[in-house]
């Protein structure tokens, strides 16, 4: 049953996402160097409860520079430095729906080249796997569309080594990308529903919602990656409804291109 939204349970989750993605855009525009996380994890709640969810769907992340390369960095009270990238993860529940929505951002004007070069890739990511989310298709597919295109990419920027059949067999990308990237959502921010039905994948059908978030995450001793690399943790995270043609992302209100976020910054 929760597993197959109703189109009163849709209705809920929208509203849930719209008032999600107008907190991380307040954030986007209010962050500045010398902040302190809690301050932001502060002001999406403020906002998420202003705009009329009752509480939050779970415990914000709010992770400013190397604290983004722990995937479920918690402590939330750490000074924010110009030149670094903020990610927050964060979603407000309507309804006893929540959303979740993962931005990064940077703390002051503008993207570094490099913090570029990966945020770039991370949107490439998650745009091709969204591209192929329709009825039929399944999580493993999903998955393996966005790491396709992130070892493309790390190998372009000479992050990875070898062969990108290599690299994915072995699973040698996930120094970098350790998570996987999609799970149910709903009234849980990770919600309940079978993965796999007599072992094998399930596929996608109209009424479910997903969410789709590869990332990247390099860590401050991680020699194998340039300096320049080093200490940047990126995701995007949005939430996906399966339609009977494709897909509705619920979550497009939240800026995420490097653009409309740098619009904002300036």
């Amino acid at each position: 049953m929760r597993l197959f939204k109703s189109a009163e349970e849709i209705e809920d989750l929208r509203k849930s996402c719209q008032i999600t993605a107008w907190a991380h855009t307040a954030a986007m525009k209010a962050v500045q160097p010398g902040m302190n996380e809690f301050e932001m994890e502060a002001l999406v709640d403020y906002e998420i409860r202003k705009k009329g969810c009752r509480r939050l769907g779970y415990e914000s992340i709010v992770a400013g520079g190397k604290n983004a390369t722990c995937l479920h960095y918690r402590s939330n009270n750490d000074t924010l430095h110009d030149g670094e990238l903020l990610l927050i993860d964060a979603g407000g529940e309507y309804q006893y729906f929540s959303a979740d929505i993962t931005r990064t951002f940077p703390i002051g004007r503008k993207f570094s080249m490099a913090q570029a070069k990966l945020y770039d890739l991370v949107l490439k990511a998650q745009l091709e796997a969204i591209a192929i989310t329709r009825p039929g298709t399944t999580l493993p597919e999903i998955h393996q569309r966005a790491c396709e295109t992130l070892v493309d990419g790390l190998l372009s920027l000479g992050l990875l080594k070898g062969t990108a059949k290599e690299i994915l067999k072995s699973n040698g990308h996930q120094r970098l990308y350790p998570h996987n990237t999609s799970h149910w959502l709903g009234m849980d921010v990770h919600d309940v529903g079978l993965y796999r039905i007599q072992s094998e994948p399930r596929p996608l059908e109209p009424g479910m919602v997903l969410t789709i978030e590869p990332g990247l995450y390099t860590q401050p001793n991680d020699s194998e990656v340039p300096a320049e690399f080093r200490n940047i943790g990126i995701r995007i995270e949005d939430d996906i409804l399966v339609t009977k043609t494709g897909c509705e992302v619920l979550t497009r209100d939240a800026p995420k291109t490097r653009a409309e976020i740098e619009t904002l910054r300036s």
